[in-house]
Parts: C-alpha cells; structure tokens; sequence
C-alpha cells in the first residue's frame, strides 16, 4: 500500500520516516509515497540514459582548445586552479574553466584519454534525468516525473550533449538540481533549499558563466508568487538566497582579481588582465553590442569577434560584425568578417607596416587562426586547411568554420559548412542533409528556434505539446489558491521556457549545445501536459473537453511531419508510422469520447449496425497509440547517436542525419608525428635546464607537446594571438636568464625553403604583442635546421621551424 499523495505528487509521509525507508529497502524498490512500478522503470530510463551517452565514448573525440587546458590541469594543481590554458600557467581560457574540474580530475584517475574526459559529462547526463524525475515526480507525480526523465534522455542535442566532452551538461545538470531545491523551498518557505539552489546556480556560473543565470527570473517569479509566507518573508529570502548566488557566482572573478598578477595567469579575452572583462565582456554584455565594457578583447577595430568565446556567439549576427564562433564544431565561424591571428601558419615578413603589421612573423595567412580554419592540437601539423562558407553566412563575411582539427600529424583539415555536408552532398553513410543549407544562426531572427530545421530538429520535436501542456495545466488550476503548488509549477516552468527561448531568439549563437538549456522546460511541460490532457480527457463526462486530446495528438503529428520532411533519407519509416499512430490515436481517442455503450456506424444514406465500446480500453489504446505519434521522431533521433555516424562530436552537439564527424580526415590525435618527436628529444636534450620546454606562436602550435606529455610549452598570444599575456620585455628577460631557449614558430625559416630576409620589417607600436616576439625571434635568434633533428615537424602540414635562443 502506498502512502497518500497529494495530485502534484507531493508525498505526506514524515520526512524522518522517508529518511529511514530510504536506508531499509532495496534500491529498486519504490518508496513508500510511490507506487511499485516507478523506481523499476527510473533505474530503467536511467540505464537507457548511460547507455546512449556512454555508448561511444571510446571514440568520443577531443575538443582541441579545451583538452589542453584540461591536460595541463592533470598536472598543474596552479593549472587545474585558474583553470589555465598551459601547465605553467601563464594564460587562462577565454572563459571560466570550471567544466573543466571534473574532467580533468577524471584524467588525473584514469590517464589521459578521450573517453576519460567525456565520463563525467555521462554521469551529468544520468545524474540530470535522476534529478529531473524526482523534480516532476513531486509536482505532477510519479508518471508524469517518468514521461519527463524520459523526455529529458531522448532530447536529441542532450543525447550527443552528454555524450561528448562538452562545457554544456554540466551547467545543464546544475540548473536542474538548483529547480529541484528551489522545489523544495517553494512548498514549505524553507531558507535553506532555497540557498542551496543559489548555490547550485553559482557552480553552473563556473561552467559557462551568465548562461547559468538564465533560469534566475523563472525562479525568483515562481518563489515570489507561490511561497507560503508572507511578501516581506519571501522578498528576504529571495535577496539572502541571490547573494549567495552572486557569491559563488563571482569566486572565480575574486580569485582572479584579488590575486596578484604575477602570481596568476594572464587573463585571456581581455586586454586588461581582468576577470571581471572576461566574464561580463568578452563572454557576456560585449556579445550583444560590442565594446560594452571595457578591457574585452572585441578585436580589430571594435567588433566583436577576434578572440572568439568558444561556445558562444555574439549578438547582432553577421550584419552587426557579432560574433559566431564555432570552436566547438572544430574551429570559429566569424561572422563579423574579423582575422583570427596567432594559430594559423605564419608568412614571411614583407612590406613593413604601421599598427598591426601583415604578414610578420606570426601573422596569419589569409584568416587562419587557432580556431578559424583550425588545425586541432598539432597546429601547424594540420594539412591543408581550405576554408568555405558555413551555412547561411553572407557573402563578404569572414567564415572560416572547421568540422574539427585533424591528427597532429596532419592529413586535410578542409573547413566545412557547419556541422554536416554541403547540399546534395553524401554524409558518407547514404544519407544526404539539409544541413548545409540551414540558414546561418541568427539569420532566422526571432523565429530562428521555429524555422531553422537544424535546430528544431535538435531540441524542438515537442513544441507543440510542451505548448498544450503550458496552457491546459494552468486553466486546470486557475481556481486554486496563490500557494497553489501545481500552478506554482507550471509558472517556473512556463518562465524558464519563455526566458530561454527569448534569449536564444535574440542573438546569433552558432552552437546547438546551446538549445540544450530548453530541454529541462520542454520535457518537464511536455510530461505534465501528457498526463493533464489524459486526465482531462478521462474525467470529462462529455463535450469537447474530451476533444483536446485527440487534437494536441493531431498537432503534434503534423508538426512532427514537417521537421521530418526535411530529412527523408533518414529513417524513411518516421513519417508513416507517426502518421498512421496518429490516425489511430485520434479514431480511439474521439471513439471513446463517447464513453461505455454502442457507437453507430452510418453505410452511404443509410444507418448502419451498431458497434459496442468500450471507452476505458480503446482510450488507453488511444493513448499508447497518441505517445507513439508524439515521441516516435525524438528518440528515433536520440537513438541514432548509439551509430557513431549520428552521435555529433566533441566539436557540436547534434544528432541524427545533422550529426557531424569528429574530424573531416577522423577521429583528432594526441600523439606527436616523428618530426615532432625528434623536434622535443632535440630540445630537451639542449635545453639547458630552462623553466620553459619552448615557446609556440600560438596555443595550437604548442597544444601536441601539452597533450602528450604536460610539457611547460610556452603558448603566445591565447586564444586569438592578440593576448598581452607575454610582452616583447617579459620574453626577452625569460631569454636572458635562461628560463626559455627555445621558440618555435610556423610558416618561416628553413623549414620553408625560402630564405630569411635580412631585414625584417618593422612593426608599429600598437601590433600585437606576440608579432614582436615573432619577429624579434626570427631575426635575433639562431635557426635550427630541420635536419639537425632528423626531419620536418609538420610532415603533410604547415612547416615548422625551430630557433635557439640564448
């Protein structure tokens, strides 16, 4: 016998006793508030979940910019702190590496794979649908908790999410938790949930900064109405349990700015050394109009776009020069037409120039950069490197999106359009996309999560369900009081959705593991409406009350039948069998409308024979057959990512026939070629004892020595080559005192087969920093033949060329 519920779900068993149920039964045995069939069916849903996530997480792949920062936070504890970019410290991220902790503590256990890396997002992902049953069991009760933990799992972009070593789950798993406290403190008034949902926000706010504070309206406004104490009661725990938030938020920012400088990494995204840039400017206010705040990197004359945020894009779209970057999908998509300097292969010097100089040493050729037509963790190692326009960017826009970097060692690393291949082009599975031709993101405006088929097909299946279930639940308890806790529900709920939605709508973001934050609202009011439209349907005694079911069933099968239209080569047997599910759903559905008793049946003009029915059977047909309709195409798409083809990669988040390989050439390498390898035997043999293995001209110059062995490989330049993190000053005292001996740069020297100028070409006072330590190195320090080393870096790739320096 189970104990009483309330209709949202809300258990009245004392919670001491809950306590002591808990240590006593077996885990796969339901508690006392639930009925037997509901913890089976969770660890069910939940093995399914740890299945789809960690299915192919062997092959999971690397995202390069990231996975060297967490290898040099494997061996750094300094690292690991200021979540820096190299084992020394000298640079951060462009962001807050936070999502990063759990990583490379996992790396640090199991060594330095592509699959140790991904493990935790695979536990986020199981500890997310967990959370998510238990926050909607408790409002909407246990069935309804199962049908979103479900929901939750089958979320196309969540299912590569998880899957992949992507900053996305974590701030996904933190927000849902911090809605679970906030559930707790919402019924009772309790401060102390209610802190610890602050608290949960700030740990997200490490994962992806200000995207975490995305659900603080729909939390504050469900808080503020629905608490059972009085207005001044609520008002003081909202602001008590929002400092909380800020603190945590901001212990990063503090850390960062109470610290010394030369105690701490460089600051990257910033040309102010400042925390509080980074996070608010570069990565935040700056995206919506550039030059916002002060000290952000928003590169070359104002706009927004040089250094890149990796995940994010700025706001305003191509025609605004906002920001699209794409380093997660293997590189930047620039939309603002901006030249990413410092990774790409570097030109000789030329005509001397004024300002920033093109092309000294360092400089880019054409737009190639650490994360334009990004080579991956061998740098200058990559191959070729052609970039072509990614979907949608206008012409005259800078685009110079990759599917990925490729092995160290080289092979073709042709930029591509977006995610997928171009129209009418082979995926290399037999299926052609419609990817390609996706408008650019943003490009859509306001309508952009409707009408782009990229992204309704990652996250927007449910929409119209999600929608039913945001209208009928509240009518169902408009008359109830204002601590009313089911209407409280839909409130949160309906405010997360509408706020994200907004958000998102309003400015270019180039990467679906962004549209993952709606995933949590949309299963959760998808459920709820399921379960409300059953009830609805089975307590009204006539009328078109019992119609809405049936109809939401209809809507949501032609909704699911235009997205799917656009990809009939995959999975050719969506549309008939959603289409035929519905059909039968809506006949068993209107049938049993009638109740228990006979249905006529008309022949031509005349009366037919009469038919008995009976209503509680054929309704729950109905049903089955309506869920069918409605979830078919999601979990077809989850599902898919169990084939390697459609499982997305550590670049972007995506699943089914829109799924992305690792690398254009496979999966990306973290060994070094043999050329690399007789470069770092040559140097650590000569190196004389110095602090640093060598300096690189840019992070992906460096990243090969960083991933294999954490070696203390000076990076130059961060992100975007323009960071002040090492001056021409600080380099030549590192020189001086025997600190650093070695430099190595790309695209110059020997290893090009052109001869080094006599003079170089002078740079004006406000080039970037790291093109006067290039150019100092090329024409002040000693070249090392490749032959002195026993062959070329770069083998198929850019050349290399190593200097000693003393």
């Amino acid at each position: 016998m189970t104990a009483p519920t309330t209709e949202s779900g809300t258990s009245t068993v004392p919670e001491s006793d809950d306590r002591l149920s808990r240590i006593r039964r077996p885990v796969w045995r339901s508690p006392a508030d639930q009925p037997p069939w509901a913890r089976p069916a969770l660890l069910g849903i939940a093995a399914l979940a740890a299945a789809l996530y960690a299915w192919n997480i062997t092959e999971s792949g690397y995202a390069s910019y990231y996975s060297v920062a967490a290898r040099s936070m494997t061996v750094s504890w300094k690292a690991f702190l200021f979540t820096a970019l190299d084992p020394s410290a000298t640079i951060t991220l462009d962001k807050i590496g936070g999502f990063l902790w759990p990583q490379a503590l996992s790396a640090r256990v199991f060594g330095f794979h592509a699959w140790a890396l991904t493990l935790p997002q695979c536990v986020e992902g199981v500890v997310s649908v967990l959370v998510m049953y238990r926050v909607v069991r408790r409002w909407q009760g246990p069935a309804a908790g199962l049908l979103a933990a479900g929901l939750l799992a089958l979320t196309p972009v969540a299912a590569s999410m998880f899957g992949h070593a992507m900053l996305d789950g974590m701030v996904v798993m933190c927000l849902i938790i911090a809605a679970d406290q906030y559930q707790k403190a919402v019924g009772t008034a309790r401060l102390r949930p209610l802190l610890f949902s602050g608290l949960w926000i700030g740990l997200g706010f490490q994962a992806k900064m200000m995207e975490a504070w995305i659900i603080v309206p729909a939390l504050f406004v469900g808080y503020l109405v629905a608490a059972p104490v009085t207005l001044r009661r609520r008002a003081g725990q909202l602001l008590t349990a929002g400092a909380v938030m800020v603190a945590v938020s901001l212990s990063w920012v503090a850390l960062m700015t109470f610290t010394p400088k030369d105690a701490r990494p460089y600051v990257d995204g910033t040309t102010d050394n400042s925390a509080f840039s980074m996070v608010f400017g570069y990565n935040g206010f700056n995206r919506f109009e550039p030059g916002l705040i002060d000290g952000a990197d928003d590169g070359p004359s104002g706009t927004a776009g040089a250094a890149g945020g990796a995940e994010a894009a700025r706001g305003g779209g191509p025609a605004s020069g906002g920001r699209n970057d794409r380093r997660e999908a293997g590189g930047d998509r620039n939309a603002g037409g901006d030249q990413h300097p410092g990774g790409g292969q570097v030109a000789p010097p030329s005509a001397a120039a004024s300002g920033q100089a093109a092309p000294p040493p360092g400089a880019v050729s054409g737009s190639q950069g650490p994360g334009s037509a990004a080579r991956g963790p061998g740098g200058a190692a990559g191959g070729s490197n052609s970039a072509t326009r990614a979907p949608g960017v206008p012409p005259g826009g800078s685009d110079s999106a990759t599917q990925g970097s490729s092995a160290a060692g080289g092979g073709s690393n042709t930029a591509t359009r977006g995610p997928g291949p171009g129209p009418g082009s082979d995926a290399g599975d037999g299926h052609a996309t419609r990817q390609a031709d996706a408008a650019a993101p943003g490009s859509g405006g306001w309508l952009k999560l409707l009408c782009d088929d990229l992204y309704a097909a990652q996250i927007g299946w449910l929409y119209p369900l999600a929608l039913a279930g945001l209208i009928t639940g509240p009518l169902r308890h408009r008359k109830g009081p204002r601590t009313d806790q089911a209407r409280a529900g839909y409130l949160m709920w309906g405010v997360w959705l509408a706020t994200t939605a907004g958000v998102l709508s309003s400015y270019s973001f180039a990467h679906t593991a962004y549209l993952a934050t709606l995933a949590p609202a949309i299963a959760a009011l998808s459920a709820a409406g399921t379960v409300a439209l059953w009830r609805v349907h089975r307590g009204a005694d006539a009328g078109w009350p019992r119609w809405v079911l049936p109809a939401v069933v209809a809507a949501e099968a032609a909704w699911t039948v235009h997205l799917a239209s656009a990809y009939t080569d995959f999975a050719p047997w969506l549309i008939p069998v959603v289409s035929v599910a519905a059909l039968a759903a809506v006949l068993a559905l209107g049938l049993s409308a009638n109740g228990e008793g006979t249905v006529g049946v008309r022949v031509g003009n005349r009366r037919g024979p009469r038919i008995p029915v009976k209503g509680a059977g054929l309704a729950a047909a109905g049903l089955l057959a309506g869920c069918v309709a409605m979830f078919a195409a999601p979990t077809t798409w989850s599902l898919s990512v169990l084939d390697e083809r459609y499982a997305g990669s550590a670049f972007e988040a995506v699943a089914g026939p829109t799924a992305a390989p690792g690398a254009p050439d496979g999966h990306e390498s973290t060994s070094l070629t043999a050329g690399q390898r007789g470069l770092l035997t040559y140097v650590e043999k000569h190196n004389g004892g110095a602090d640093y293995t060598m300096s690189a001209d840019s992070w992906s110059t460096a990243a090969p020595y960083i991933h294999e062995k954490g070696l203390p490989v000076l990076p130059l330049g961060g992100y975007s080559g323009t960071a002040r993190s090492v001056t021409l000053a600080e380099y030549q005292d590192l020189v001086a005192t025997g600190r650093l001996r070695f430099a190595l740069l790309s695209g110059v020297g020997p290893a090009t087969g052109e001869p080094r100028p006599k003079n170089p070409p002078a740079l004006g006072k406000d080039a970037p920093e790291t093109l006067k330590i290039n150019s100092w190195v090329y024409s002040t320090c000693t070249e090392i033949a490749p032959s002195t080393y026993g062959g070329t870096t770069s083998d198929d790739g850019p050349p290399q060329t190593l200097f000693l320096c003393v």
